[in-house]
């Protein structure tokens, strides 16, 4: 069983009786180095403190334009900060995308501008982020698929219920939005504005992989078999099948 984050400092013993561990500042747990994943898995110097929000127009682009340019970009919620590695492009013609059921209680965030949240349950059990893309009335987002962790390792630990910081931890889209903490509620949340859930940016891969979508079997052939998934190559943090990917 994974226990809420506490750090673990060294304590003097006496004869009389012991101090207890001190409780684990806000904001303070788990950070991976400063570090973020870069094409061949290894770890790159990344200065959270430099990096700035995306502007609202970076993604008001067609999805199949944006798509690649998320990877290494920064998720931040409070001090939990994650890399996007792996992601998915759904455009607004697209027989895979929400778009396709037209505009719904629960589609409605897709219709509006880029640069707000999609989130929606899926099974009745994972939580799935999507960026919202291009112009209000598209329906169109890209679904950010994996994640490597930069910050808030011991939060992401606690909230997947896994103790390990091997990428099962964050390559499955379900597993990025249960590290981020996020319900439903956080749909059409602005992705540009300080505080919640942003966007930063981030270092750019140096190769990107490409292949088709997945578990989209319901959608038209062409769309099934577009090559609109991309990931980071050499990166670890990529969900399966991986033997689908192919340098771009």
């Amino acid at each position: 069983m994974i226990t809420a984050p506490t750090t673990s400092p060294r304590f003097k013993r006496t004869a009389r009786r012991k101090k207890k561990p001190a409780a684990l500042p806000a904001g303070s747990d788990g950070a991976v180095s400063g570090s973020a994943v870069h094409s061949g898995g290894s770890p790159a110097s990344l200065e959270l403190s430099a990096a700035t929000i995306l502007p609202r127009i970076f993604f008001q682009i067609d999805a199949l334009n944006l798509a690649p340019l998320l990877l290494g970009k920064l998720l931040r919620r409070d001090h939990v900060v994650l890399q996007i590695t792996e992601v998915e492009a759904y455009r607004g013609n697209d027989s895979a995308c929400h778009g396709r059921f037209g505009i719904t209680p629960r589609t409605a965030p897709v219709f509006g501008p880029g640069g707000h949240a999609y989130v929606y349950l899926c099974y009745g059990l994972h939580m799935m982020l999507n960026i919202v893309a291009d112009k209000e009335g598209v329906g169109a987002a890209v679904l950010i698929r994996s994640c490597a962790p930069i910050s808030g390792l011991e939060t992401i630990q606690y909230r997947r219920g896994q103790k390990t910081d091997k990428p099962v931890l964050l390559t499955g889209p379900g597993k990025v939005g249960q590290a981020l903490g996020l319900s439903t509620t956080w749909s059409n949340h602005p992705l540009y504005i300080p505080g919640g859930l942003e966007i930063l940016n981030g270092p750019k891969p140096e190769n990107i992989l490409v292949g088709p979508r997945v578990g989209i079997d319901y959608a038209l052939p062409e769309h099934v078999n577009a090559p609109w998934r991309f990931a980071v190559a050499g990166s670890p943090w990529i969900s399966a099948p991986k033997n689908t990917l192919k340098p771009s």
